[in-house]
């Protein structure tokens, strides 16, 4: 715990800066939430003492997923392939983009006094991110018409978002960042690529992002949706009957 407080005193702004993200993040699930509440006519809290309670058990769900990481073999070992997301995509289906945003920030919250961070909090941001950019249009999609087969079309949206929006945000900011935090010059990032994948060219930060980033979010995207599709129709009544009655017994 007290590493953890170091840590965040000595990267100060940039813990704000990622506190001000997931505003921003809330905020659109919040808007989100509220232009889908005026389609359908339906008004409901955006948070009930059972969906917190929720949102607390699938974030140490995702928590744990989180830290049973392991890399694959056409990246280098510091990019890891995690199924987090599958619990808080489950929850987001259930109670919405802005339950979804945070799942994401309760898992990195607990995963950090769990394990702390060996990234001065810029994996953890870019976990977060990421995983909000994969939530987001997923849930965006099937919230304004919960039927299976905008459950589909949300997971295809969500993961394709992951995937681009991952792969540019590692270009643009995370292996920048990553060379700048550990010290190492980004050509030696870029040749850890090329020593495990063929397909990445030598200085070359598209190619290694388009060879080894961008299929690591399509897999896991890809995964998490095929899972979350299977399970989220046997388990949704088991989610929304203890939630309804909540709802129903809060208007008595």
């Amino acid at each position: 715990m007290n590493g953890l407080f170091e840590s965040v005193a000595q990267n100060l702004i940039f813990v704000l800066e990622f506190a001000a993200v997931i505003l921003v993040l809330f905020a659109a699930a919040l808007l989100l939430e509220k232009a889908a509440a005026r389609k359908s006519g339906v008004k409901e809290q955006v948070f009930t003492t059972r969906k917190i309670a929720m949102i607390g058990m699938f974030s140490a769900v995702a928590m744990i997923l989180h830290i049973f990481d392991f890399p694959l073999p056409f990246a280098p070992s510091f990019y890891k392939l995690d199924f987090s997301e599958l619990p808080i995509l489950v929850g987001t289906f259930a109670f919405g983009p802005a339950a979804g945003v945070m799942m994401e920030f309760v898992k990195i919250l607990l995963k950090l006094l769990v394990k702390g961070t060996s990234t001065a909090f810029v994996g953890d941001l870019a976990n977060f991110v990421v995983g909000c950019s994969f939530i987001l249009p997923a849930s965006a999609v099937y919230l304004f018409k919960k039927t299976k087969k905008t459950a589909v079309i949300g997971c295809v949206a969500g993961t394709l978002v992951m995937t681009v929006f991952g792969t540019a945000f590692n270009a643009v900011y995370l292996l920048p960042a990553f060379s700048e935090l550990y010290g190492m010059p980004l050509e030696s990032i870029l040749e850890m690529g090329a020593a495990v994948n063929p397909m990445v060219s030598e200085g070359s930060v598209l190619s290694f992002v388009a060879a080894c980033v961008a299929p690591l979010n399509l897999i896991k995207g890809a995964s998490v949706s095929i899972v979350t599709l299977l399970i989220y129709k046997p388990l949704s009544p088991i989610i929304k009957t203890g939630h309804q009655t909540l709802q129903k017994a809060n208007r008595l």
